[in-house]
């Protein structure tokens, strides 16, 4: 008999093709979501993490739950209240678990949840590892240390639990890449500020395969880097799109102050970054197929 899985977050992005990634692994899939009756293809459940439930039926999914819920950091500016939905998207879910996994009314053998590499901060060349101290300020230190605290929860309930801080996700359908691009539509590519800054991505095949990693590996807990081995800086990183593309496109800065004009405080999330290791995983056994930014690049751009 499959094995079955909960997923939290199964319409989004990663979601999708975890869940495809998944199901080709033989396993029985199912989805938490707040509309399910907008889910095709997959069995789906209603959820409200804000008033803190879950539809039972859900609960035959006893295998694991990965929980990979939470608002798009980047898709609308930082007010006041949109932090505070970015903070309790991510922390409700977390939160509405662990009160089920107490109460006894479910518990799966392992909780897997999505984290971030915003827990570290504005970090320079200095190399970030599990244990680091997390950054000193920051909404994404905020936002992520509030997170995490949420999953420590989860663990306190005797489930195994574990978790990968996500870098910068590239995926030829959206998300951050999907930004970076629109520029060399126009003959032009841009690096962010000094350029100097580091950007610690990781292909989206290997993101999902690293779930089932976890997935598939039960005596592993805690948090793991989910990063590519070769961090690379903003400046580089755009040297490497234009590479990939073999585009003529002219490279040029844009300034700090622009983009703080027009982004606001969420311009940190360009403008900083973190120079992170992704020596834990690989030492648990984690094999990359893309080590490389241009290599990567060039895999998602022939899709």
């Amino acid at each position: 008999m499959a094995k079955k899985v909960l997923v939290g977050g199964g319409s989004g992005l990663v979601g999708k093709q975890l869940v495809k990634l998944l199901e080709k692994r033989g396993y029985e899939v199912g989805i938490l979501s707040r509309s399910p009756e907008k889910i095709k293809g997959v069995r789906a459940f209603e959820w409200n993490p804000e008033e803190g439930f879950i539809e039972e039926a859900a609960f035959e999914f006893d295998h694991a739950f990965i929980n990979l819920a939470g608002s798009g950091i980047a898709d609308k500016r930082w007010t006041e209240k949109r932090k505070k939905i970015l903070i309790s998207s991510r922390v409700d879910s977390a939160a509405v678990f662990a009160k089920y996994a107490e109460e006894g009314l479910y518990r799966p053998e392992s909780y897997i949840s999505a984290s971030a590499i915003g827990f570290y901060g504005n970090r320079g060349n200095e190399w970030m590892y599990e244990d680091s101290t997390q950054g000193e300020s920051g909404f994404l230190v905020e936002c992520t240390v509030a997170w995490e605290n949420a999953i420590r929860l989860v663990s306190k309930s005797g489930i195994r639990t574990a978790a990968l801080r996500i870098g910068v996700v590239l995926t030829p359908e959206g998300g951050a890449l999907e930004k970076m691009l629109l520029p060399f539509k126009f003959g032009m590519g841009n690096w962010f500020g000094s350029g100097e800054q580091y950007l610690s991505w990781i292909h989206i095949d290997d993101l999902c395969r690293m779930f089932l990693f976890l997935l598939e590996n039960p005596s592993l807990e805690g948090f793991y880097n989910a990063v590519a081995p070769n961090p690379v800086s903003s400046k580089d990183f755009t040297i490497a799109i234009k590479n990939a593309k073999d585009s003529n496109a002219i490279l040029m800065p844009v300034p700090a102050f622009t983009l703080k004009l027009g982004m606001g405080e969420m311009s940190s999330i360009v403008l900083e970054g973190s120079r992170v290791s992704s020596q834990k995983i690989e030492e648990a056994g984690f094999t990359f197929s893309f080590t490389e930014a241009e290599s990567a690049l060039r895999d998602l751009l022939a899709k």
